[in-house]
C-alpha cells in the first residue's frame, strides 16, 4: 500500500503518538487524514479533517464509520494505562483497558473493513506494545489488554486477508510522550515511530519492532516462563538503573 494519496483515520490524534502519526501521514502525502479525538477541539493539528470519537463507545465508532467512508487506511493508536494490577487492583480500572486498548480497536476494525474493501483492501495499523508480552507491578492490566489486542491483531489479519487488508501490529518499548514522562530513559520519537509503522504498511509487514526493546524482548518468547520472567527482571533493573 502506498501511503501517498491514501485516506487515513487517527485515533487518539491530539497528542503524543497519534498526532505524530497525523502529521507524518500530511507529510508523506495522504490525500486525507481524519485526526480523531473524544474531545475534538483538543487536535490542533493543521491540515486534518476533526471527528469525534470515542473508541469505548460503539454509538461514536458507528458515526465515525458513516462520517469517513472514504478510508483506506485505519490508525488505531488511542490508548490508556492505570497503572492496574489484576488481583488487587480495581475491575473498573482492568474493564476500561481492555474496552479501550483491545474492544474498542476491534470495534473500529468491524465497523471500517467493509469500507476498506470497497476503496481497495486498504490497511489497518494497530499500536501496541512490548508490554504485549511480559508484566510488572502497577502494569498487568496494561498487559492483560495489550496481549489480548496482539491475539486480536493476529486474528483479524488472517479473517481480513481474503479483502486485502494489511493488518500491521507496531510493538514499541517507550515513546517520547506524556505516558512515559516520568521514565528517565531513551525513548522512541514519535515520529519515528510513526514514520516504521508507516513503511512497515507499505511494504506489507505484518508487525513492525519499532526499537530495541521491542525486538530484545521479543527475541525472548522462546525461553521457558522462569527464564523469561528473570531475563526480564535483569531488564528492567537495568532499564530503572541506567
Amino acid at each position: 500500500m502506498d501511503i501517498n494519496n491514501s485516506v487515513a483515520l487517527v485515533t487518539g490524534a491530539n497528542r503524543g503518538l497519534g498526532r505524530a502519526f497525523a502529521q507524518r501521514l500530511l507529510d508523506r502525502g495522504a490525500r486525507k487524514v481524519y485526526a480523531t479525538a473524544r474531545r475534538p477541539e483538543s487536535v490542533d493539528l493543521p491540515g486534518v479533517e476533526v471527528l469525534a470519537l470515542d473508541v469505548t463507545d460503539p454509538v461514536s465508532v458507528r458515526a465515525a464509520a458513516a462520517a469517513a467512508p472514504d478510508v483506506s487506511l485505519l490508525v488505531n493508536n488511542a490508548g490508556i494505562q492505570t497503572g492496574t494490577d489484576l488481583v488487587t487492583g480495581s475491575l473498573d480500572a482492568i474493564r476500561l483497558e481492555l474496552e479501550t486498548n483491545m474492544l474498542g480497536p476491534l470495534g473500529l476494525i468491524r465497523e471500517f473493513a467493509p469500507a476498506l474493501a470497497r476503496n481497495g483492501g486498504g490497511a489497518i495499523v494497530n499500536v501496541l506494545s512490548a508490554m504485549s508480552w511480559f508484566g510488572t507491578g502497577g502494569g498487568h492490566a496494561y498487559h492483560l489488554s495489550k496481549g489480548a489486542a496482539w491475539a486480536m491483531t493476529n486474528s483479524v489479519r488472517q479473517e481480513l486477508a481474503e479483502q486485502g487488508t494489511i493488518v500491521t501490529g507496531v510493538h514499541l518499548g517507550l515513546a517520547d510522550t506524556d505516558m512515559a514522562a516520568g521514565w528517565p530513559v531513551d525513548k522512541i520519537v514519535p515520529s519515528d515511530l510513526a514514520d516504521a509503522a508507516l513503511d512497515g504498511v507499505e511494504a506489507g509487514s505484518a508487525e513492525v519492532l519499532a526499537d530495541q526493546w521491542s525486538r530484545d524482548i521479543k527475541s525472548r518468547l522462546s525461553l521457558s516462563p522462569e527464564e523469561f520472567n528473570a531475563a526480564m527482571d535483569r531488564a528492567l533493573a537495568a532499564l530503572t538503573t541506567a
